[in-house]
């Protein structure tokens, strides 16, 4: 069995079409996409129409924390409430509220995979990773307590457990379960700017991850943004260097 893992696209059709483009090419038995569909600027209502069609296509979808921004009194920052009311002016209702509508959690046919955004009591912590807050700005991941990782990942019972929202691939195994984080298709933080998917295989000896990075077309993501919308000095820094710092609602 192949399993593609996505997530995170975060309105960027530029660099989820690059991605799709590899995705189909691996011929994968089930796709799966984490969430974070369409909060971006680079033409974040095609990119929501992709992963609608993936959707139809049989894709598993959990919810991401920026798709609870879609609720009422979701958003918190001035940023944030800034984004919403461009994305309500210019993406169709009827896709922000499929995504808006996603579950938290949700297991491939089976029982065997189990998907998630953060961690499955919530969409804005993370599993693998804890996010330490710097006293002089910014901040860093450190890794979780491994007994805290026990704790949330053995009452699951799967062979393998999906997250995203950190952006930063990684796994580890907690007992007999995989646990992936598949990193994010837009807006890195480790300095290369390549769209990142996660291709799972299940093998006689058990479930393995290749983490795949995909150069995809980012000036022409920067230029869509800056002609559409008034964040594209924003998201030309994030998308050009690869890393961001923001963190909040």
């Amino acid at each position: 069995m192949r399993v593609a893992v996505i997530g995170d696209v975060h309105g960027n059709a530029f660099a989820l079409e690059a991605v799709l483009r590899e995705v189909r090419a691996s011929t994968p038995d089930l796709t799966v996409n984490l969430g974070d569909q369409v909060e971006g600027s680079a033409d974040p209502e095609r990119a929501a129409r992709m992963q609608a069609e993936l959707a139809a296509a049989g894709a598993l979808e959990v919810r991401g924390n920026n798709e609870e921004k879609l609720w009422p009194g979701g958003r918190r920052s001035p940023l944030s409430r800034l984004y919403g009311a461009w994305l309500e002016a210019h993406v169709d209702a009827a896709l922000l509220a499929r995504v808006a509508a996603l579950p938290l959690t949700a297991r491939a046919p089976g029982g065997a995979l189990f998907a998630c955004h953060g961690t499955p009591g919530s969409t804005w912590d993370s599993l693998l990773w804890v996010w330490q807050p710097d006293p002089a700005g910014g901040g860093f991941y450190r890794a979780r307590d491994p007994r805290e990782l026990r704790a949330l990942v053995e009452p699951l019972a799967a062979e393998v457990v999906l997250c995203g929202h950190t952006h930063r691939p990684g796994a580890t195994r907690v007992g007999d379960t995989l646990v992936v984080n598949a990193g994010a298709v837009s807006d890195q933080v480790d300095g290369d700017p390549r769209a990142r998917w996660t291709l799972l295989e299940r093998r006689r000896d058990g479930w393995a991850a290749e983490f795949r990075a995909v150069a995809y077309d980012v000036e022409a993501a920067v230029r869509w943004s800056f002609a559409h919308t008034p964040f594209g000095t924003d998201q030309a820094a994030i998308l050009r260097s690869g890393t961001f710092d923001v963190r909040g609602g």
